[in-house]
């Protein structure tokens, strides 16, 4: 969701930077999604935290739904409110699920779906109706296999049911308190698990909960207390601040303190400076394309890494073809998502609203 607000026709103040960090994590999940294929020990990779995006997503999408509905919520309802957020969100689901199902059937590479031929409707189905099913257990048990960063679209949708039923009416004492106990339960996530790159599949859906319930949380509250730090840093350095999350090292030793550090501490800092910060003409078209590119790009690409998983998997590349294909590809993956963006989604969303 881009951090370009209307609420039931009203436009409010954009937050563009935060716009541009939005695009710049969804960047680095694209790119850390190769990289897993190509150097699957998170040690060697030179971008090993870019699974902590979804974190941090979680978290600016706290701070950006409390900012648009906290005070309009009881105005327009919660039916329109979960209307706005199905059209704003679901039919990207759609999108991607469409896309993940071909790539799937159309794999040059693999034949893997003639193993789960009975199932395939089933499968798609289930994508689009965002219903976990974990069946295909040759790629991880991923609870959406077609097109995997759904996971987390299925738990924005439950913290947006827990915000419009419950934290709307929860004030700060208590949401401190829940937001100190969602720490502690992302502290024990990550000393099970030795790291929070967990929630995607069947044998860790249940580091789902865990990873919303405190970023959902930490972003509501850094904007109900006001937690908005002024600063007179631009788009580049709080660019370069939010990379320092996503490039830090992977240490398996101490690995399991690193990804609470960056998530309980660092990009709640990075969401208040962010919202705080300083906008420079020059950079302004740059944060909007960013933050408007971000949803389509991150709902889109992961059904041509099964592909580049596949190619690896039967030609075995060097490292050096890895790396053009990241680059490249990469750079595909954006040039679709806009066009995705431009042909697709936004044509949908303003046909939906229309009909509200």
């Amino acid at each position: 969701m881009t951090v370009v607000l209307y609420v039931w026709g009203m436009a409010k103040q954009h937050y563009e930077i935060l716009d541009g960090l939005r695009g710049i994590a969804a960047v680095s999940v694209v790119v850390f999604h190769f990289m897993e294929i190509a150097v699957p020990d998170y040690s060697d990779s030179f971008i090993a935290h870019a699974y902590l995006a979804v974190d941090f997503f979680f978290c600016l999408s706290g701070f950006v739904i409390a900012y648009a509905y906290d005070s309009r919520l009881r105005q327009i309802g919660v039916g329109m409110f979960f209307k706005l957020r199905l059209i704003r969100l679901h039919p990207l689901v759609i999108v991607g699920s469409v896309i993940g199902l071909a790539a799937f059937l159309l794999d040059p590479f693999s034949n893997l779906w003639t193993k789960y031929s009975d199932r395939i409707w089933v499968l798609f189905g289930a994508s689009c109706l965002m219903i976990p099913y974990p069946v295909v257990k040759e790629r991880w048990s991923n609870l959406f296999h077609l097109n995997p960063p759904a996971w987390s679209l299925f738990w924005e949708y439950a913290a947006n049911i827990f915000y419009a039923f419950v934290l709307i009416r929860v004030r700060n004492k208590l949401l401190w308190v829940l937001v100190i106990a969602g720490a502690v339960l992302l502290c024990y996530a990550s000393y099970k698990a030795s790291f929070l790159a967990v929630g995607w599949g069947g044998d860790t859906f249940w580091g789902g909960p865990v990873r919303v319930v405190f970023s959902f949380l930490a972003g509501v509250l850094v904007y109900r207390i006001g937690g908005i730090i002024r600063t007179r840093l631009g788009f580049v350095a709080m660019g370069a601040l939010l990379m320092v999350g996503f490039l830090f090292p992977y240490l398996k030793k101490y690995n399991y303190i690193i990804d609470p550090v960056i998530v309980i501490i660092y990009f709640p800092m990075v969401v208040a400076l962010g919202a705080g910060a300083t906008l420079r003409p020059a950079f302004g078209r740059l944060c909007r394309f960013s933050g408007a590119i971000s949803y389509p790009l991150y709902m889109v690409h992961y059904p041509f890494i099964w592909l580049f998983m596949s190619y690896v998997e039967k030609y075995k590349p060097s490292l050096v073809q890895m790396a053009w294909i990241t680059v490249v590809g990469t750079a595909l993956m954006i040039g679709l998502a806009y066009v995705v963006m431009v042909f697709v989604d936004e044509p949908v969303r303003k046909w939906l609203k229309s009909k509200i």
